[in-house]
């Protein structure tokens, strides 16, 4: 057995114990992650070689190991709120940390038998993070945590960073970053010969090449933990991931490469608390001088966010629904904006059932920024690979692999690029002759609607049903909200 698989185990195990206490595999996951970096500096601070004190001394991990029964939860009780205020990554870490663990004797068995057994900073940065990446997807697949949508299939991730090609020369950003996988997979790719590259290089792989954003809370430190865990950033520096809604401005900085799969809420909303404390949740248009259309659909706001942090000759690729390709007004205004500013040049159409959120109809776009040329498009062919049509996945029983998108890559990073059944170019004429510039195109046949004697498996279609109806309501839900804007306005 792998160490990294030994490890997952060991530490899954003991979920199921906390469960019955009314811990769910996310909380689990966030208490694990408190108390692995207290253990991880912990072993910094007392190695024999250059120790380095991360955490202060009043809140280490020997306080833990000193304490027991009611005064163990009041000491990790105390050092959870203290470690809350520090900066850089530790505040990221412990941003409103709250102890979920109510049984003392639990909790010393976690911190005495579990995590105090193992020497963290020793396993690699393979295993460990590994065993950590493995424990969030378990969340992800937890019906019950709701995490799935911070969860974007990895398969998913590893074809569109092998079309990408981040390199060390890159700086890339997600300013929906979930748990960071986009973030890794990039830096993955980019750390390929490592061992020749210059120090300066190797610095900026660790320190600099990655940015994130992510408005959730307990996503996020899952997301700075998941980084350190692979070597990314130090424990002693900077966040790596920032804690905000990256839709609201501009931050200022651009970067070459954008991975992102923003979430698949219809709608911006802002959480206010009322003079009772009460939270009201207002739903608003974005209002910002670098966008072309103001609207409160959220994914078309992520798509004008990111052609805005896009450097100049920067690549992006990003997780977008349906309803981005075809809904009319502000929609339309800004894939005409994308077609003639961006070179739009491909475009993933997914299939059905990889997603934890379902009745998810998506696609992702790949487009370049350019120097503006006036009255000139950037984008001349739209090349697009249907892998929808007569593919049918589930979660369980056929997940998609990362085997089912080698036509794909092969077909994107060719040096000419041939049409092929699900491989089909359109002009930038063809495109804006459409209505309302509509990006939702199909060419294959269903054959599901013909042979009716080699129909899917019945928890298929059922499967494919529920999708369908889901991914139909969101769309009235769009024509609703559109109408109901256009009266107010």
């Amino acid at each position: 057995m792998t160490d990294s698989r030994r490890l997952v185990d060991k530490l899954w195990s003991y979920c199921d114990v906390l469960r019955d206490d009314g811990v769910g595999v996310i909380e689990y996951t966030e208490q694990l992650t408190y108390l692995l970096f207290l253990k991880m500096a912990h072993e910094r601070a007392t190695r024999k070689l250059r120790p380095e004190q991360i955490v202060p001394e009043e809140y280490s991990w020997q306080k833990l190991l000193d304490a027991q029964g009611d005064q163990l939860e009041f000491e990790y009780t105390r050092i959870l709120v203290g470690l809350a205020r520090e900066d850089g990554v530790i505040g990221t870490i412990f941003r409103k940390a709250q102890n979920r663990i109510q049984d003392p004797a639990k909790l010393r068995r976690l911190v005495v038998d579990l995590i105090d057994k193992e020497n963290w900073s020793q396993s690699g940065t393979d295993i460990k993070g590994d065993a950590y990446e493995e424990l969030l997807s378990k969340g992800a697949s937890d019906k019950g945590s709701g995490a799935g949508q911070y969860f974007t299939p990895r398969a998913l991730i590893q074809a569109i960073v092998d079309v990408i090609r981040p390199t060390v020369a890159d700086t890339v950003v997600d300013p929906a970053c979930g748990t960071g996988g986009f973030l890794l997979v990039a830096h993955d790719h980019a750390s390929r010969g490592a061992e020749s590259m210059t120090p300066t290089q190797r610095d900026h792989l660790r320190d600099s090449f990655a940015s994130g954003y992510e408005l959730v809370d307990g996503t996020a430190r899952l997301a700075a933990m998941n980084l350190l865990l692979h070597g990314m950033g130090a424990s002693n520096g900077d966040s790596l991931i920032e804690v905000r809604d990256s839709l609201i401005a501009d931050p200022g900085r651009r970067w070459s490469v954008v991975l992102s799969n923003p979430p698949f809420g219809r709608k911006s909303s802002l959480t206010m608390v009322g003079a009772d404390g009460r939270e009201i949740r207002e739903d608003r248009e974005i209002e910002r001088q670098d966008f072309v259309a103001t609207t409160s659909n959220k994914q078309l706001n992520f798509v004008q966010h990111i052609a805005t942090i896009l450097d100049t000759n920067g690549r992006a690729a990003v997780v977008l629904p349906d309803n981005v390709l075809f809904e009319g007004g502000a929609g339309e205004t800004i894939r005409r904006k994308l077609l003639a500013d961006f070179d739009l040049h491909t475009m993933l159409r997914l299939p059905t059932g990889i997603f934890y959120a379902q009745g998810v109809k998506a696609n992702v776009l790949f487009f370049d920024k350019k120097v503006a040329r006036p009255g000139q498009p950037w984008t001349e062919q739209l090349w697009v690979y249907d892998l929808r049509t007569n593919k049918h996945f589930t979660l369980k029983q056929n997940p998609l692999r990362r085997t089912d998108l080698d036509e794909f890559v092969a077909a994107y990073t060719a040096t000419e690029r041939v049409e092929s059944e699900r491989w089909k170019s359109f002009t930038y004429d063809e495109i804006v002759a459409r209505d309302k510039a509509n990006l939702d195109i199909t060419w294959l046949k269903d054959d599901s609607l013909e042979d009716l004697d080699n129909l899917p498996s019945p928890d298929v279609i059922a499967r494919e049903i529920v999708e369908d109806l889901t991914a139909a309501l969101a769309e009235f839900e769009a024509v609703a909200t559109a109408l109901e804007e256009q009266l107010r306005g």
